[in-house]
């Protein structure tokens, strides 16, 4: 008798703990889930990227379609990102068609505010320089751009892209890009058209107008 109301004892005993450890397992796992939502929101909330003073042109006589872009780009979060991705009209432009300065003594606040230029092109399309290229102040860079002439804001040396653009946090770039031709046309001047600039997961499709250069 003795012996069996100790197994009955006993058993109630080990049907009580696996209820424990199964409310404990599931206290647990619910913690486990929120922490890891939490961190993966607090990511997400540190990648920010701010894009501005965005510029479209396409030649309106030329039936080539010779078009260039221009866009500020600042890293607004707390993490280094990478500018990875510029297409417009479902067309990506290649890391080649790519033009840029993320040196911070010359992208300053004031040229990264100004209003970008497009001062014509040359031979196979490529946008010509704002800046004597012989001035010697953009030693090895691709082509120079100069918002406010010879004195004020430094020139701008903008060297051809092979990858994404490297931002840290705060860090600014001016990205000048070549579209493929055909990608713009004649008929697309004036028009308004959705231009996207995106660093990973940041980014956002951004509205503008074409111009005639």
């Amino acid at each position: 008798m003795k012996n069996h109301v100790f197994a009955k004892r006993k058993g109630i005993s080990t049907v009580l703990t696996t209820v424990i450890i199964l409310v404990a397992s599931v206290v647990l796992g619910s913690g486990v889930v929120l922490y890891g939502t939490s961190i993966f929101q607090t990511v997400a909330q540190q990648e920010s990227v701010e894009v501005q003073g965005i510029q479209l042109w396409v030649n309106a006589t030329d039936a080539t379609g010779d078009a260039w872009g221009a866009a500020g780009v600042r890293n607004n979060g707390d993490q280094i990102l990478s500018v990875d991705t510029i297409s417009i009209k479902g067309t990506t432009v290649p890391f080649a068609n790519w033009y840029f300065d993320s040196d911070q003594t010359r992208v300053t606040t004031g040229n990264y505010q100004s209003q970008y230029v497009h001062e014509g092109t040359a031979g196979a399309g490529t946008i010509m320089n704002s800046s004597p290229a012989t001035d010697g102040l953009c030693v090895g860079a691709d082509i120079e751009i100069d918002f406010d002439g010879a004195t004020g804001e430094p020139t701008l040396c903008l060297v051809q892209g092979s990858g994404p653009v490297g931002l840290a946090p705060g860090e600014r770039a001016i990205i000048y890009f070549q579209m493929a031709p055909g990608t713009l046309t004649t008929l697309d001047a004036g028009a308004s058209t959705t231009l996207n600039i995106f660093a990973g997961e940041a980014g956002a499709p951004l509205s503008t107008i074409i111009q005639n250069p």
